[in-house]
């Protein structure tokens, strides 16, 4: 989305005002205009509140700002509207935020400013529900008499149709559905483009061979080619991807994290341009990318959340719908479901009318926070700060209807929380009795990572490979790997000095690790496959074998390069403390960003031929 954005706006504004922030990229960071990740604007807080500085910006606009309630990334924008210096205004943009009355009076209540809510209840694009009948034709789904106020009632004949053994959820589409013949439906009456949104990697991409019967003119695949091509020149290795025949020659693709970022770019571009007619995608499309199509298509109602599968909330419902109709070129977006055995036709359009869910406070204590904040204010100061959450609003509400009670053991476990981290960064070194950072833990706040105790901990203990770019990238991508892996490994994968330099960080940090442990905090245990996967990249072995030997999907692996690319570039900042290290860090960064992970060069999407384009097709 980020690098989406910056390239619309270089278009609107000038590429020489407008520059992007992101965590693995860095351009024009001094322009009017910058895009970025919250990541990095709760990261340029912490360093203007240590400098005392001010943070040089007039106006902050958070884009999804519903991503407060993200279980993984909702503490970081949650921490950027509490440090946020309340003389600049802010700006935040969602469609899916059931509470936002409630998040307003909380930064009223906090920046001494009022907080006003625009509220919209019309889509810029109308949508219209549409039900797939097993004859191939199409229904609406919902009768007449359906409204937001009454709510969602079939249309007759789909209710009779569910009623029959024979077109019952058990019987219709067992497994994946014919879909060029479902494009043929959609193409005959106008309603492509669409995207399919499918239970999983694998459905989306084996989707892609039930679609050999479609077909498209020549001029539409001699254009599409002709655009493939020049991207191509930005982003070789996609050329001999497994899916490009298919993307040329049938205008359809596959779109999932499991995939490299370029080839997704690929997807994206292509799709926003209007050259492909369908895209198979996960529930992860709706959110983080920015490519609409005229109509979207339900073949399940749950998503899979990295544990198990749960039915589609109304939020999430309602972002994946979000993506049907696109402004300026649809007067109507479609949303068509599919009938089959994980789709709950009554689930479905009961979510049409269902208003998106309340966004609850994911503030959380971790030690790169108190670490930063220790930087700027005393623990008492801190607490102050806390009391100042989301999380402490919403207590204070509840107070007034359940009594002091509730609002006292609330804050007790949040400020609890930070005493017990705070306790342990005293007795391990990094902060002094008084409260104050030791000189360990002025450098170690600079890790802002995941594990950032773990990872100072091997610096202080002299264990990591600071003389080796490839042994350190490896040693880091250990830490930053989250996915549990098999570490039985063929030897010929696994070099010598990198088994010896494993084993070292691993019995060197062990009483560390234990005592972390034994305290409550959680530690991840470190897998040697990851580390060879990446010593491999970082030494120069191919992209197919440093695949085979990671055992992940390509995009898992780019993620896993990217992440330890961040990490680096984190090490790279402890130039005074550690200069060898920080040394070798920059190196061991340019040896593992390369082509495929990272395209050599970011290409712009052609907005206004895009839409001229679509008009043409649409009219």
């Amino acid at each position: 989305m980020s690098n989406s954005k910056y390239h619309e706006f270089c278009d609107i504004f000038g590429s020489h005002n407008v520059g992007i922030l992101t965590g693995d990229r860095k351009e024009n960071p001094d322009v009017p205009i910058i895009v970025g990740t919250t990541e990095i604007l709760r990261n340029q807080l912490y360093d203007a509140m240590h400098h005392g500085e001010t943070l040089a910006t007039d106006f902050v606009v958070l884009d999804e700002a519903h991503f407060l309630g993200d279980e993984e990334r909702g503490v970081v924008w949650e921490e950027t509207m509490i440090y946020l210096p309340a003389r600049i205004p802010l700006l935040m943009l969602s469609a899916t935020i059931g509470n936002a009355e409630q998040i307003a009076s909380w930064l009223s209540s906090i920046r001494n400013k009022e907080c006003i809510v625009i509220n919209e209840s019309k889509r810029p694009v109308p949508l219209f529900p549409l039900y797939l009948h097993p004859a191939g034709t199409l229904l609406p789904l919902l009768s007449n008499a359906s409204s937001k106020e009454g709510g969602a009632q079939l249309f007759k004949k789909i209710g009779e149709l569910l009623k029959t053994q024979k077109y019952g959820r058990q019987s219709y589409f067992q497994t994946l559905p014919p879909f060029g013949d479902i494009l043929a439906v959609l193409k005959k009456y106008h309603l492509l483009p669409v995207i399919f949104f499918l239970k999983s990697r694998a459905d989306c991409d084996a989707a892609l061979n039930l679609c050999l019967n479609h077909s498209i003119s020549n001029s539409s695949k001699r254009q599409l080619k002709e655009r493939i091509k020049e991207l191509e020149k930005n982003i070789p290795y996609v050329s001999f991807h497994r899916h490009i025949g298919k993307l040329e020659n049938l205008a359809v693709a596959s779109h999932h994290s499991g995939q490299l970022p370029s080839w997704k770019l690929i997807v994206e571009t292509l799709m926003t341009e209007g050259l492909l007619d369908a895209v198979f995608a996960t529930s992860t499309v709706a959110a983080g990318v920015n490519f609409p199509a005229r109509s979207v298509a339900f073949l399940n109602s749950d998503r899979y959340n990295g544990k198990e599968f749960m039915p589609l909330s109304s939020t999430e419902f309602h972002q994946m719908t979000g993506r049907a109709g696109r402004r300026g070129m649809d007067k109507i977006g479609f949303m068509l479901a599919i009938p089959g055995r994980f789709l709950d036709i009554r689930l479905i359009a009961k979510l049409i009318y269902s208003p998106s869910l309340d966004i609850p406070s994911q503030i959380r204590i971790n030690f790169s926070m108190v670490l930063n904040l220790l930087l700027s204010h005393s623990p008492d100061q801190i607490e102050d700060l806390l009391k100042k959450s989301f999380a402490a609003y919403i207590l204070k509400q509840k107070k007034e209807k359940q009594g002091k009670k509730y609002l006292r053991n609330g804050n007790e476990l949040l400020l609890k929380a930070f005493t017990h981290h705070l306790d342990f960064l005293i007795e391990t070194g990094y902060v002094s009795k008084s409260g104050a950072l030791t000189e360990d833990g002025i450098w170690a706040s600079q890790l802002r990572v995941d594990q950032p105790l773990i990872i100072a901990e091997g610096f202080r203990l002299k264990i990591f490979p600071q003389k080796d770019p490839a042994l350190l990238a490896a040693i880091i991508a250990s830490f930053v790997n989250e996915k549990e892996m098999e570490d039985k490994i063929d030897r010929s994968f696994t070099p010598a000095k990198l088994l010896l330099a494993f084993a070292q960080v691993k019995k060197g940090l062990l009483p560390f690790a234990k005592l972390m442990f034994d305290s409550g905090f959680e530690i991840r245990p470190l897998y040697l496959r990851a580390c060879a996967a990446i010593y491999a990249w970082a030494a120069g072995e191919t992209w197919e074998k440093v695949v085979l030997i990671s055992e992940m999907d390509e995009g898992n692996l780019a993620m896993l390069i990217l992440r330890t690319a961040d990490n680096l570039r984190h090490i790279r900042s402890l130039s005074t403390a550690f200069p060898e290290a920080s040394h070798t860090a920059a190196e061991a960064i340019d040896l593992i960003l390369k082509d495929p992970v990272l395209p050599f060069d970011y290409f712009p999407v052609h907005r206004q031929n895009a839409e001229e384009d679509g008009r043409e097709k649409a009219e």
